[in-house]
């Protein structure tokens, strides 16, 4: 068996610890404890923090890996990781405004945006996971290319 990718794994792994804490975060909320629901909620973002410092660094130094999977199902994984990547950044600009608005106790507007901003956010954990698994675990990673030949393919 091969080894996976080091900085790919961790970096997941921050992601999913990131999804884990909002699911978190949400079910203390439910319950009333505000201050706990704070905490979580910081944390799950210094989790997303650290999973993009990881994910830029790596994108920046070494470069990102192309789908090394069949040729045929290339463009499907092509539209599901255009579609990953759109759901991540407005996932990462709604949970800005969810923290903001949460710690400028600006209540009612967070009161609206954090269920979806969660939503959102589990959403893009979710596909982070089928990307990763997609790259290196179900088949094995093409060439570590830049970024914009990894996902266009040219």
């Amino acid at each position: 068996m091969d080894s996976l990718p080091i900085l790919p794994t961790i970096s997941t792994t921050f992601i999913v610890l990131s999804g884990i804490t909002v699911a978190i975060g949400w079910r203390q909320i439910y319950k009333r404890k505000i201050e706990q629901h704070r905490k979580t909620m910081t944390l799950a973002a210094v989790f997303a923090l650290i999973f993009f410092v990881i994910y830029a660094s790596r994108t920046v130094f070494i470069g990102n890996t192309a789908f090394g999977g069949p040729d045929d199902i290339k463009i499907y994984y092509t539209i599901f990781l255009i579609f990953h990547i759109t759901l991540a950044t407005l996932g990462a600009v709604l949970g800005v405004l969810s923290l903001l608005s949460g710690y400028k106790n600006k209540l009612s507007f967070h009161r609206k945006l954090g269920p979806f901003t969660s939503i959102v956010w589990f959403c893009t954990a979710i596909t982070g996971v089928a990307v990763y698994l997609l790259l290196y675990v179900f088949y094995h990673g093409g060439e570590t290319t830049s970024m914009i030949k990894a996902i266009l393919g040219f």
